[in-house]
């Protein structure tokens, strides 16, 4: 905006005149800033619904020698008038500082995302830009999966850069750190299955077979699955907005104008990390779940430890046990990728970090329950 450096210029003055009958025009002169006394836009408003004749207002600034945020409100409340009367108001004798003003004040974005003055599109036209949006977001997920599977190869030709410091940290972040939680569900779900199991099988008398229930239901399903949703929520958002506000902060563009492949040296070592770790936060969590049920069996209904320990060994096999780890070791990479790909594609705004980490997580835990389902059924067909 335009200030005067000297303070003691004249205090804003207003003149109109009637070039003709349908014009109205305004002389602005002198400084226009607010805690002077400035004319009042109660006369000029009152002028303009007194006469109908008046079909267009127009502005001379070129005595104008300062302004601030007052000329904006004069102006505001006569160019509102005028608009409600029906007249037009032409802005080309203002300041090129307040034109811009007004122009930026016309554009405001409104909170549906449509401009002041723009027209809701067609159903149609909608319709097809979601459509090509979602092709372009699956394409970009293509792109990133195909980035990821060249970092692995090069990852196993040992010619990937990153720092193996950068892993353990991350292994420490995922794994260790990840305990207490993992502990706390794991065993509040093995005794939830335990009481579900056992309402039923003490109809048949068979309480007993509540040590199989909860052993078979931990190793193929509840261990790997319940792991899967806490790391997502824990491990795959902090993922996403690690690397999202490395991506505010333009970090990720600093990585590639030196040479350094992000895919690299920041997903890869998170991937390793989760594929490495899962599978043993999977055992770790069938283990408790189990316990988690003993603690029902023997505490609540007189199983021996003995008992709840023979019939959960005959239960459990090998085969039981994969299933689970191997489901484990998907889910990983899952998160990984799901994490990483929001943070990485993140856009450059506070709002969007958070964005991203919410976003990561929605799909993540929809990828791993649709997983989850994919291994059902091929279990089923395969007898296993």
């Amino acid at each position: 905006m335009n200030n005067l450096s000297e303070r003691q210029a004249a205090p804003g003055i207003m003149n109109f005149d009637r070039p003709v009958p349908d014009i109205f025009r305004i002389h602005l002169g002198g400084v226009w800033e607010i805690g002077q006394q400035l004319p009042s836009a109660g006369q000029v408003q009152e002028l303009i619904a007194a006469d109908p004749r008046i079909r267009r207002i127009v502005f001379d600034s070129t005595a104008l020698e300062g302004w601030d945020s007052a000329l904006i409100i004069f102006l505001t409340k006569i160019i509102e008038s005028g608009t409600k009367a029906g007249i037009a108001v032409e802005r080309t004798g203002l300041p090129s500082g307040v034109q811009r003003l007004f122009c930026l004040a016309s554009t405001v974005r409104e909170p549906g995302g449509m401009t002041s003055h723009a027209t809701r599109e067609p159903l149609l036209a909608r319709i097809g830009e979601r459509t090509l949006g979602s092709l372009r977001a699956s394409a970009g997920v293509l792109d990133f999966i195909g980035e990821a599977t060249l970092a692995f190869f090069r990852l196993l030709g040992a010619t990937a850069r990153f720092r193996w410091a950068d892993l353990g940290l991350t292994i420490q972040e995922c794994g260790p750190g990840a305990l207490p939680i993992v502990s706390l569900i794991s065993a509040l779900v093995g005794i939830i299955v335990a009481f579900v199991g056992i309402v039923q099988l003490r109809v048949f008398g068979a309480e007993v077979y509540i040590a199989d229930v909860v052993g078979i239901a931990m190793a193929r399903e509840m261990g790997a699955l319940m792991t899967a949703i806490i790391m997502m929520g824990r491990t795959g958002a902090a993922f996403a907005a690690q690397l999202g506000t490395m991506e505010v902060n333009e970090e990720i563009d600093a990585f590639r104008t030196l040479g350094i492949s992000p895919m690299e040296f920041l997903v890869m070592p998170r991937i390793l990390a989760l594929v490495l770790m899962m599978p043993l936060l999977c055992i770790y969590s069938d283990i408790v779940g189990i316990l988690g049920g003993a603690l029902i069996g023997i505490g609540m209904f007189d199983l021996s430890v003995t008992q709840y320990y023979d019939q959960t060994i005959q239960a459990l096999t090998l085969t039981q046990l994969s299933i689970g780890i191997v489901k484990s070791a998907v889910f990983g990479v899952l998160i990984a990728l799901s994490g990483c790909y929001y943070g990485i594609h993140c856009g450059r705004s506070a709002s969007a970090v958070g964005n991203a980490a919410t976003s990561a997580v929605v799909t993540g835990i929809v990828l791993i329950v649709v997983t989850d389902g994919i291994f059902a059924v091929i279990t089923n067909a395969l007898w296993i």
